[in-house]
């Protein structure tokens, strides 16, 4: 099945369009694939086209198994195309965490996880003409210099040659910031091109049902040996308990131009705080974060900062994104459920999709393969679910399912926020989304809204 290509209008920038495009849809050459329109067998069945499951297609085939990716849409059509692009083993104030939820032995495995992919990349990317750049990893705290100190010790702990900052380029002063040498940033979107050719992928072709051994699509009946599901939010209700284990959070991007160069890749230690990256001549601006179907800052945030710290900056992009959140800040990437032996799932990428794709993508090509892989036992789903964010998640759900309003989300009965920024029905939920006409843009939910 052959792959035709289309170019990205690249003079389609924000403002003077409704269309709100990432730099990296302004500039992309994807490939298209037909929708399927028979039944086939594969030995592996990958679901989902984004970053996630494009490597995983990608991985397994070139190790020479039969494989097949489906995708609802077009790839890299959700998530993907709205990263930041940062590639990094520094997601966050994370491994003082890990090291106190799960010891220093897990905390080694998650870091040699996303040191192997940041490497994968590397590797990949000297024959991919992708915008592949080497720069430097900061988080930075505004007031809080303990966990900046905390967060060095733990890195040097497990070996890695951490730095703290007392200053940095930002327009604001910080209380501290942490520094990792040699991280990545790219272009996922020519990344994601190069890395489809020659995969046997079908577009638009939807996954209606999931039975042992087997997929339901709109075109055809696919058996498979075994079935990977990366489609962002996990697609099952009654395996796994996912409904429970993940919320999704949306942040907010604007690309700049005339600001300052910022080297380097920064972003807030707190949940709801800014991130700064350069490409090429554009300063990359996100945040303005918040749960999905809830309050928050938005582009208003961000265009307030530009005003008050970059007054001769243009936005010449805007657009938004949106997260899986796991319980304790590591992904799910292992078998679905204790119960479907055949069945795998990557999600919960916590901001960090880029990195963990990789690492998904290598846990999981092996697990298919009946391989076990050391840092599988980090990423299995059927951990422990005892988190307070458990509660958390519990509580939205119970509110919103006795909220009496008339637009419900059809994932599970939630009731539907309006979002006036995106002018899109939100789920507080699970974080599915809708048009103003009840279209549906994003899962868990995989019909449109009723009404």
């Amino acid at each position: 099945m052959g792959a035709v290509y289309f170019h990205s209008l690249q003079d389609r920038l924000y403002p003077g369009s409704d269309e709100m495009d990432s730099v990296w849809t302004q500039t992309a050459r994807l490939p298209r694939f037909e929708p399927l329109s028979r039944d086939i067998k594969t030995d592996i069945l990958v679901i989902g086209g984004g970053m996630a499951g494009l490597l995983c297609a990608y991985e397994l085939t070139r190790s020479g198994v039969d494989c097949v990716l489906v995708e609802a849409d077009r790839l890299c059509g959700g998530i993907t195309k709205n990263t930041t692009a940062k590639i990094t083993v520094q997601h966050g104030l994370i491994y003082d965490k890990l090291i106190g939820a799960f010891g220093t032995e897990k905390a080694v495995l998650y870091l040699q996880a996303n040191q192997a992919a940041l490497e994968r990349y590397r590797t990949l990317c000297k024959t991919i003409d992708c915008d592949f750049e080497t720069q430097d990893s900061f988080v930075y705290s505004i007031d809080d210099r303990k966990c900046i100190e905390n967060e060095v010790a733990a890195f040097r702990k497990l070996g890695v040659d951490a730095q703290i900052q007392t200053s940095s380029p930002l327009p604001f002063p910080v209380a501290g910031v942490v520094q990792i040498k040699n991280q990545a940033q790219f272009h996922p979107l020519k990344f994601a091109a190069a890395v489809a050719e020659g995969l046997s992928v079908f577009e638009q072709t939807k996954v209606l049902e999931l039975m042992p051994g087997k997929a339901l699509t709109n075109g055809g009946v696919i058996q498979a040996k075994k079935i990977i599901v990366a489609t962002h939010f996990p697609m099952l209700n009654k395996h796994g308990g996912y409904f429970l284990k993940l919320y999704q959070h949306r942040s907010y991007v604007l690309a700049l131009k005339d600001a300052p160069r910022i080297e380097g890749m920064y972003v807030d230690e707190a949940k709801n705080g800014l991130s700064f990256r350069r490409y090429g001549d554009l300063l990359l601006l996100g945040g303005g974060g918040h749960r999905t179907g809830k309050w928050g800052g938005n582009w208003r945030e961000l265009e307030q900062f530009v005003a008050d710290h970059f007054p001769k900056a243009k936005i010449t992009a805007k657009w938004a994104t949106q997260d899986c959140m796991t319980l304790d800040g590591v992904p799910y990437i292992g078998q679905y459920s204790g119960n479907t032996p055949d069945l795998y799932v990557a999600t919960g990428f916590n901001k960090w999709g880029m990195t963990t794709s990789m690492v998904a993508a290598t846990v999981l090509c092996d697990l298919v393969q009946g391989k076990e892989h050391p840092w599988a036992q980090v990423f299995r789903p059927s951990r422990t679910s005892l988190r307070s964010q458990l509660a958390v998640n519990a509580v939205e759900t119970t509110i919103s399912l006795l909220t009496p309003t008339t637009p419900r989300c059809p994932h599970m009965g939630c009731a539907l926020k309006f979002n006036p920024q995106e002018h899109s029905w939100d789920c507080p939920c699970h974080g599915s989304r809708f048009t103003q006409e009840g279209k549906l843009i994003d899962n868990p939910a995989t019909d449109d809204k009723r009404m």
